[in-house]
């Protein structure tokens, strides 16, 4: 499967009047279709959260506003999204997707349930992954909890409620916590439920400091360990083990790759026109979101930018078989950077909003209560 010319294109106009189009391969319709899934991507600059699903032989792009959106994880119907100040969940009710008007069958509808306040700590990646040593998991939530990268205060983190966060790590080289950006700490990668690698793009111990080596002075980190496995890597994010191996993205020259934990050695399996940066995995294939990058101080001087003279946003599908981009989707005008790229294992899933009318009369209670309830509502609570 190689990748087509671009095979439809899609708009919507935001409140401000702002286009947001975007175009596809067909062969994205193909993958999403067969897999049986959907692919939920997080666009901070554009504030957006938007869904990629299979709707009647094309790809519909459905873009949900979310105040700076950043890291996703999903796990056991919950979907987590770190904002510009909070972390939100949604929960999936099935059942609601009936009273959604779409042009396709909506299997699966994540209604907003919980926030949590952090403040701008600058959240990164994030994970659901098993509690930590002596940390109380609501027993709603069985046996997880979310561990998420502080990248403000270069730390990984997990939530409590009397808290803005719980510090649970952070690498070596940092002295303390403060909220400096000592080494911009962002990729998370958990292997049997449980925080193993991190990136870093520096090992350093100064606010800001890791900009002065942004260009080869990024890190892979063993959290257990604290060492460090990788250096010299530019830009590097979004530490994945799958398939019996880590994979990686060297971000600054636009690489997916891998790394031998033996010896350190990153190797690229594929480039792309892109600053790459979100990964998530189904069957054969590499979901690997790409950016654009502005021209700032702070992208200057890294390969990609010498590499390419433009370069695109959206998201591409790496066929790990053969180690090429197979699809692709593209967004134009108000997007231009991906933050996270997150595969949901539904066809046409539905994210609500705390606006949308529906969510004032959707309910979850505990199922030894449901049968006390009466559904008719009064027409006129006066």
């Amino acid at each position: 499967m190689v990748a087509e010319p671009p095979a439809s294109d899609s708009e919507l106009n935001d409140p401000e009047g702002s286009p947001l189009r975007s175009e596809h391969t067909e062969s994205l319709t193909e993958v999403l279709r067969e897999l049986g899934i959907s692919i939920a991507v997080s666009t901070y600059q554009a504030g957006f959260v938007v869904v990629l699903r299979e709707e009647n032989g094309t790809t519909n792009t459905h873009f949900r506003r979310f105040p700076r959106p950043m890291g996703m994880a999903w796990s056991n119907g919950r979907l987590a999204v770190g904002g510009a100040r909070e972390v939100a969940c949604w929960y999936n009710m099935p059942d609601v997707g009936s009273r959604v008007e779409a042009p396709a069958t909506v299997d699966a509808c994540y209604v907003p349930r919980r926030f949590q306040l952090t403040g701008d700590i600058d959240i990164h990646e994030m994970a659901w992954g098993r509690a930590a040593s002596g940390s109380p998991v609501p027993s709603t939530s069985t046996d997880e909890e979310l561990w998420l990268i502080n990248t403000r205060f270069s730390c990984l983190c997990t939530l409590h409620p009397d808290f803005s966060f719980v510090p649970r790590w952070r690498p070596k080289f940092v002295s303390g916590l403060s909220p400096q950006d000592r080494c911009h700490l962002n990729g998370l990668g958990l292997v049997d439920g449980m925080p193993k690698f991190a990136t870093a793009l520096g090992a350093t111990d100064s606010p800001r400091g890791w900009r002065l080596t942004k260009a080869s002075g990024g890190v892979l980190i063993d959290i257990p360990s604290s060492e460090i496995i990788a250096e010299g890597l530019s830009m590097p994010h979004s530490p994945r083990w799958y398939d019996g191996r880590l994979w990686l993205l060297e971000s600054g020259d636009g690489s997916l790759g891998t790394v031998d934990l033996a010896t350190g050695k990153y190797e690229a399996v594929c480039q792309l026109d892109g600053f790459t940066r979100g990964l998530d995995f189904c069957g054969p294939f590499a979901f690997v979101g790409i950016s654009q990058v502005r021209e700032s101080a702070i992208f200057s001087g890294i390969p990609i930018t010498e590499r390419l003279e433009e370069r695109l946003c959206g998201m591409s599908v790496v066929d790990l078989r053969i180690g090429k981009e197979v699809a692709f989707v593209r967004f134009q005008d108000a997007v231009q950077e991906v933050f996270a790229v997150q595969v949901l294992p539904h066809r046409y899933p539905e994210l609500l909003l705390t606006g949308d009318e529906i969510v004032e009369n959707t309910y979850a209670l505990p199922e030894d209560w449901l049968r006390e309830v009466s559904w008719q509502v009064d027409p006129d609570p006066s």
